[in-house]
């Protein structure tokens, strides 16, 4: 059984995780609109992955005896500066949800939940890779700079990826 102060901060990366999908799909429709199609494919993937993981926190915490609770959101921005914004903006998105699932095991070893403890390992672990996928991109996009082939390749390549289906199994490229 979850103590209250977990089911609370579980609620809370719920709420966290809802919000991380719906900002990369409004990223996604915002680089669809700029006809980058391989760029709009990889954020729509990890808009669902964001899903998933919402999901995956909800069926813990009921499945525990606590209530998973489906949050209201506030609307992501529409528009955005650059790729080169968004990608700086998915990191710096990446980076505070790790803050926030490393809060969150920290007050499960206050708690002494060491179940709950070891669930979070998983969102540790996808947390890492979620990271590094993101400052790829990043260093990527600081390559290319202004450069509209640059970017027009790399738009392709993620394309590629999309359609080639050699995404792993989370939608990110295979190693």
């Amino acid at each position: 059984m979850l103590s209250s102060k977990v089911t609370s901060a579980l609620n809370k990366q719920i709420e966290m995780e809802a919000f991380s999908s719906q900002y990369y799909l409004s990223m996604a429709s915002w680089a669809e609109t700029q006809g980058l199609n391989g760029i709009a494919g990889f954020l729509y993937k990890h808009a669902d992955e964001e899903r998933m993981h919402m999901l995956k926190l909800i069926k813990f915490v009921n499945e525990r005896g606590g209530h998973g609770i489906v949050p209201a959101l506030k609307q992501p921005p529409a528009t955005f500066k650059s790729v080169k914004a968004v990608f700086e903006e998915v990191l710096k998105h990446e980076v505070k949800v790790t803050t926030e699932i490393n809060n969150l095991v920290e007050i499960t070893l206050k708690e002494k939940d060491y179940t709950t403890h070891n669930f979070l390992q998983w969102y540790v672990s996808e947390q890492i890779e979620e990271e590094a996928l993101s400052r790829q991109i990043v260093d990527k996009m600081k390559l290319i700079g202004e450069d509209k082939g640059g970017l027009y390749f790399f738009d392709r390549d993620l394309e590629g990826i999309a359609a080639s289906g050699s995404a792993g199994a989370e939608g990110k490229p295979a190693k």
